[in-house]
């Protein structure tokens, strides 16, 4: 089993899971530390617990619960498993709601309401989404207590305060887009629970607080481009990005040209825009 945390907020910590078993591999028993959501983007295991079986596949949602014995089995597939695990903090737990039953359904089937949350928060993960990991870890686990509780949130009407808040938080992130900055410092700002705030800043601007922050670290990047004595990794590491890779797949994303050609089409290189502009044309 191969183990890697790539997430941990004050709400919820998300860890990717690698497991290589096979039929040949002796079951043993484990625990449950905390409760938790193991989304299987790969692969099948077995799953046994409180005296039932369960059989997962690609989609397939393992939900743990603290405290709980289980055993995993891997007798039909030779190839292992993947899964992305969000762990709820118990606090969280407690605020999403559901109640105990929810946590004890031990595993959900393949629901299409789940399985694009899953796959979105796994390609936040690998980075090749706008949306932020904590951001889509969060409207999992809140789908999931819907689906399996039959509740659906009540629809939200962004009051005065709210709207208010969301502005607010913006002109903060466009002051502070080139520090690192995460979804529990944008809330804890506005005075809110992360998944609330998520829920009123998307509502009040159209995009999540994870997409304004990258747009306006992309708009401070731009500006930076223009200055052509300033190499193109301290622009990235200026505007807030980690890594200069990163910063290179983000921009060429946006602006359809890499960071370096964007330098040159502002220093009066047109053919670089006009081939963009021409392509585009031809799709």
């Amino acid at each position: 089993m191969v183990k890697a945390n790539v997430l941990r907020s004050g709400a919820l910590s998300v860890v990717d899971y690698r497991c290589d078993a096979g039929p040949a591999d002796r079951p043993f028993v484990e625990c449950h530390r905390a409760h938790s959501l193991s989304y299987v983007r790969r692969g099948s295991f077995g799953y046994r617990t409180r005296g039932k079986d369960f059989e997962l596949v690609a989609g397939s949602i393992l939900v743990g619960h603290a405290g709980d014995e289980y055993v995993c089995t891997h007798q039909h597939h030779r190839c292992g498993d993947e899964c992305l695990s969000f762990q709820p903090t118990p606090a969280f737990v407690e605020s999403v709601g559901g109640g105990p039953e929810v946590w004890r359904v031990a595993c959900v089937p393949p629901l299409p309401e789940l399985m694009v949350l899953g796959e979105l928060a796994q390609s936040a993960a690998a980075g090749d989404s706008t949306v932020g990991l904590d951001e889509a870890a969060l409207w999992f686990t809140h789908r999931f207590v819907e689906c399996v509780s039959g509740r659906a949130a009540k629809p939200l009407r962004a009051q005065a305060a709210d709207r208010r808040r969301a502005v607010e938080t913006a002109l903060w992130l466009d002051e502070s887009a080139g520090e690192a900055v995460d979804l529990d410092a944008m809330a804890g700002r506005a005075g809110l629970s992360p998944f609330h705030f998520l829920r009123v800043f998307s509502k009040v601007l159209g995009v999540t607080p994870h997409q304004y922050l990258v747009r306006a670290r992309l708009r401070r990047a731009a500006r930076l481009l223009a200055d052509e004595t300033l190499p193109v990794t301290d622009v990235a590491l200026d505007a807030g990005f980690a890594d200069l890779s990163n910063f290179v797949r983000t921009f060429r994303r946006a602006a359809g040209v890499s960071p370096r050609e964007f330098r040159r089409a502002s220093r009066g290189e047109r053919k670089i825009l006009q081939e963009r502009v021409t392509h585009a044309g031809a799709r």
